[in-house]
């Protein structure tokens, strides 16, 4: 409530996050940590078996990493700062709070890496020049490999602690927020994925730079596919442990986080669908290594697979922590848990800094509850785009007529029929301004906007406009 309320209605908030943090995950995670000691991996192989063929397939592979790492995956990377400190500040604050000395040191590892990428991607040429030049420039590979897995590492630390923070809430401790219950599990699934990963795209680029038949094809098959085969069975462990130690009220979201409220029912038909397209991978792997040659069409499966289960994944990780942002401190709408007495009692509109009014009247009974949704509402739904809620009431009581008391009787308890959603942080007035505001929307579909289309505004009773 410090901070004025950045909205877009017609895709919503959430989604302007998930599309840019997905896009950054799948290329940090495939062209950054797994790439890099994978093509350091073929660089190692050229000189060991004096194979300048092998040694200009891992430059090229690794011109593909670097164009699109420090361009795409950089701007991804400060787009979820931005859109984050947009969206969900109060949450950003915390966690900034929280892992200061962590984020410190993830901004010197992640300089090191780019100095590092820098170093072994230029250099590449004159690494040939001779023996001595070309083992430096191996370990150039080699400490890029170590600092990217550093980079993602720290950053597990934070994403864990949102999921659960575990003694974190009673010690308030920097050493038990980074040591949290989840986050050696998610760490190790994340590190064999993104080596998984990594063998697909190679295994893919490997039609487009060596030629069909060929000795150097048949070898960078072999050696990927392998590569490939033997990190999914770290996937498959990974995963295992991961899931393990998900709270069991997390874990009841799961269906719902894989599938959509739509498809929620589809869980096991969709937990079937992502095991058919994890042993196509595997298939596709074992035919490559039998040295059987791999079309074009063939070899762009495992990439699309593997992507796809990662983008799920991060979809489902992002819900399941549903309704907290952070874990058993911080509710989806910025609300901390520890507010809600005062908040429900007093009503929060008396506390939020950029609202038009701090207490209701039946004159700004509309635009208090514009400011309500706004403070409440719109970190993970529209008023008519991507999750309206207008829509929402209108499917679940099967009409466009909308009953005033059955929607105020269904926001008081809501978290109990969906438990992914956080309780009504204000008060019951509150509650009525935002039905009134929900059915004025409906009557008049206009969008709502956020303070960076409407300007600022701060209560009048505070003295100022």
């Amino acid at each position: 409530m410090d901070f004025p309320i950045f909205h877009l209605d017609f895709m919503g908030n959430r989604l302007l996050i998930a599309v840019i943090a997905i896009l950054h995950v799948l290329i940090n995670h495939s062209l950054a940590v797994g790439l890099a000691p994978l093509v350091t991996y073929f660089e190692y192989l050229g000189w060991k078996n004096k194979s300048q063929e092998m040694d200009q397939f891992a430059s090229k592979v690794m011109f593909v990493g670097f164009v699109i790492t420090t361009s795409l995956g950089a701007m991804t990377g400060v787009g979820i700062w931005l859109s984050a400190s947009l969206v969900s500040p109060a949450s950003i604050g915390s966690l900034i709070r929280v892992f200061f000395w962590a984020w410190f040191t993830e901004w010197i590892v992640f300089v090191t890496e780019v100095v590092l990428i820098l170093l072994y991607f230029l250099t590449w040429k004159k690494s040939l020049q001779s023996e001595e030049a070309k083992k430096k420039h191996i370990k150039f590979g080699i400490a890029l490999s170590i600092f990217s897995w550093i980079t993602m590492a720290i950053i597990v630390a934070i994403l864990s602690f949102m999921m659960d923070p575990g003694s974190w809430s009673q010690t308030k401790s920097f050493v038990d927020a980074v040591i949290n219950p989840v986050y050696m599990a998610q760490l190790a699934f994340r590190t064999p994925v993104a080596m998984f990963m990594a063998g697909t795209v190679v295994l893919f680029l490997s039609v487009f730079f060596t030629e069909k038949g060929s000795p150097l094809r048949k070898s960078v098959t072999k050696t990927t596919s392998i590569w490939i085969l033997g990190w999914s069975i770290w996937v498959v462990v990974g995963s295992i442990f991961y899931y393990s130690v998900i709270p069991d009220m997390m874990a009841n979201n799961l269906s719902t986080a894989v599938g959509t409220m739509e498809f929620s029912n589809w869980y096991d038909s969709l937990l079937v669908v992502m095991g058919v397209g994890i042993i196509s991978v595997i298939g596709i792997s074992l035919y490559s290594l039998s040295g059987k040659n791999l079309p074009i069409a063939l070899s762009i499966i495992p990439v699309l697979i593997s992507f796809s289960l990662l983008t799920v994944f991060e979809r489902a990780r992002e819900f399941i922590r549903k309704p907290f942002v952070i874990g058993n401190y911080m509710y989806s709408n910025m609300f901390r848990i520890e507010e809600y007495p005062l908040l429900q009692k007093e009503g929060i509109l008396k506390y939020a800094t950029y609202v038009k009014h701090d207490s209701i009247t039946e004159e700004n009974i509309v635009e208090a509850g514009k400011d309500i949704f706004l403070l409440t509402c719109s970190r993970c739904h529209t008023s008519h785009g991507i999750n309206s809620v207008v829509k929402k009431f209108q499917t679940m009581y099967g009409s466009p007529d909308l009953n005033p008391d059955a929607m105020v009787a269904y926001i008081q308890g809501m978290h109990n029929a969906r438990y992914f959603m956080p309780p009504f942080p204000g008060s019951e007035l509150e509650m009525k301004a935002l039905v009134t505001y929900i059915q004025k929307t409906k009557d008049y579909p206009i969008p709502t906007e956020g303070a960076q289309e409407t300007g600022v505004s701060i209560s009048i009773k505070r003295g100022h406009q």
